[in-house]
């Protein structure tokens, strides 16, 4: 078994330099102090989180889902939503209940994925069912198919919303037969491949693209789908793609090239399902996510410049910070933070001015309109 379609002499270099460019970012990372490991991990979580739920249309950023993430980290377990559900809520608004419900299901995805990766290998098709089930969790409405296979098709339909008129975007698989089958093919293909392939990269992108014309789940296929080719990094057989994976919000820079994002997709298939996987052009997706993580690669410096930023804050300026990770969902006046910290004007106005050429938070108006709010 092998890739499903060739790499010419080009895919190849830039296979290479990627490989490269991993390597150049596995030993400075090496080089960096565990403490400092553990926030470049814990800031490229949030941005994945947040990222692959607006990728679908959330509405939460990526400082709310850090508030988010800090209330339900407070129980010690992967997935405790319920115990803290009428608390984000009543915080972050009633009318974003779907998008909270989102980020808790990706979130609660997500970490299963980052703590027990190598538990997934081989990966089986109960272990994707388990990891949608967790996806959905948190959506009452989905009690019923969460980590169950489609019953209904499920093609992406394009709607006009003058004249009403709907349009077939992509066709995937038909629910039943065909999609198990499908699935059962491509975990299996997938589980041989990954382990004897020189360009292992191409695979997790072959193994994804596939997952999502497929698209067997009857929601969440896009969000599970990336939080696949999370998984498959993690468990890569190149040891520099496996540790530098954990500290890379690739979700952050597909979210930025979104509209790219969906039209390689489209242009590998033309919108339709195909059973035969050499009729697809997979070259597009993997140039795609080779730009991506490239990015993603050289995203990992700032990361560790903010850390460094945040290190070097005096108490006062950390007791300001924490004010506007409290109240991550508004913009904050001067006046707010005084009553929030208890400290003078003066001591406010120094400290807001350092966190904003530390990049910590973002300034916006002047003079008695000036507000702040918490970057990320």
């Amino acid at each position: 078994m092998a890739l499903s379609f060739d790499l010419d002499e080009q895919v190849v270099k830039s296979l290479r330099d990627l490989n490269n460019k991993f390597s150049e970012v596995y030993a400075a990372l090496k080089q960096t102090l565990p403490e400092d490991l553990e926030s470049i991990h814990r800031y490229a979580k949030i941005s994945m989180i947040g990222a692959s739920t607006r990728i679908e249309n959330a509405l939460l950023t990526d400082s709310e889902v850090n508030w988010i993430d800090t209330i339900l980290t407070q129980s010690g377990k992967v997935s405790d939503f319920k115990k803290y559900e009428n608390t984000i809520k009543n915080k972050l608004s009633k009318d974003r209940e779907r998008s909270i419900e989102e980020v808790a299901g990706c979130r609660s995805m997500l970490m299963l994925i980052y703590e027990n990766n190598k538990d997934l290998v081989p990966l089986k098709e109960v272990d994707m069912r388990f990891l949608h089930h967790e996806l959905l969790s948190p959506y009452k409405k989905a009690e019923h198919y969460a980590g169950q296979y489609k019953t209904q098709p499920n093609s992406v339909v394009e709607v006009n919303h003058e004249s009403g008129s709907t349009r077939t975007v992509f066709k995937t698989a038909d629910p039943g037969p065909i999609t198990f089958t499908a699935m059962a093919e491509l975990i299996s293909w997938y589980n041989q491949e990954v382990n004897i392939s020189p360009w292992p990269f191409a695979v997790s992108c072959e193994f994804v693209f596939r997952f999502l014309a497929i698209h067997p789940f009857q929601d969440g296929n896009g969000r599970l789908g990336r939080g696949l080719f999370l998984l498959s990094l993690l468990n890569c057989s190149v040891d520099v793609f496996e540790f530098v994976t954990r500290y890379l919000a690739i979700d952050r820079y597909i979210e930025k090239h979104k509209e790219e994002y969906y039209f390689s997709l489209n242009r590998c298939s033309n919108g339709i399902f195909r059973q035969n996987p050499e009729e697809y052009n997979i070259q597009y997706f993997l140039l795609f996510m080779i730009k991506v993580l490239q990015e993603a690669l050289q995203g990992v410096s700032a990361l560790k410049g903010k850390i460094q930023a945040e290190k070097n804050l005096s108490e006062t300026a950390e007791l300001v910070l924490k004010c506007f990770r409290d109240f991550p969902e508004i913009r904050l006046t001067t006046s707010k933070i005084i009553e929030e910290t208890r400290l003078n004007r003066r001591t406010i106005i120094r400290n807001l001015n350092i966190l904003v050429d530390g990049q910590l938070i973002q300034k916006y108006g002047e003079g008695a309109g000036t507000r702040y709010q918490l970057t990320f």
